[in-house]
């Protein structure tokens, strides 16, 4: 995966819900060259995010053994542009677990206000069913947000 859209983990409760924060800084590019003279924060951004947030919440709740697949966002309401500057705070539920994938409630907000929602639907593909050998989803740096929350004492996540 090329980037990340969760800085850490805040708050994890296996099987239930997760909490993740993403700070953003007037620095990165996608602040120039999405709109170049308006900086918001892209909203397919925002919903990925979500996506991993929601993502690695389904993953661990199936100990990380099937590639877990963004399959579709089923709604999404819009509610206010995010700036640099700003932090993000992503919140998922898990709505529903099955063999062949699940269902996240997302919500994200800046301080209080809630700026966007989302349901999400993820497809649970194991590595043989598409000729790999390895998880290619959770090989990386989004397991490792996950581990690094849970190795840090609650007041310092």
């Amino acid at each position: 995966m090329r980037w990340i859209w969760i800085d850490r983990f805040v708050e994890f409760e296996p099987g239930r819900r997760a909490k993740a924060i993403k700070n953003l800084t007037q620095a990165e590019d996608y602040f120039r060259e999405h709109l170049p003279g308006y900086p918001i924060f892209p909203i397919s951004l925002l919903l990925e995010g979500l996506a991993q947030t929601g993502g690695i919440l389904v993953g661990e709740a199936g100990n990380f053994e099937r590639n877990v697949v963004l399959a579709k966002i089923a709604s999404v309401q819009v509610h206010a542009e995010v700036y640099p500057g700003q932090q993000l705070e992503y919140e998922v539920e898990l709505l529903d677990l099955r063999e062949e994938g699940a269902t996240v409630r997302g919500i994200a907000r800046v301080q209080a206000q809630v700026v966007a929602e989302a349901e999400i639907m993820f497809a649970h593909v194991r590595p043989e069913q598409i000729g790999l050998q390895e998880n290619f989803v959770f090989s990386g740096e989004l397991k490792k947000l996950l581990a690094l929350n849970r190795l840090l004492p609650p007041g310092k996540r």
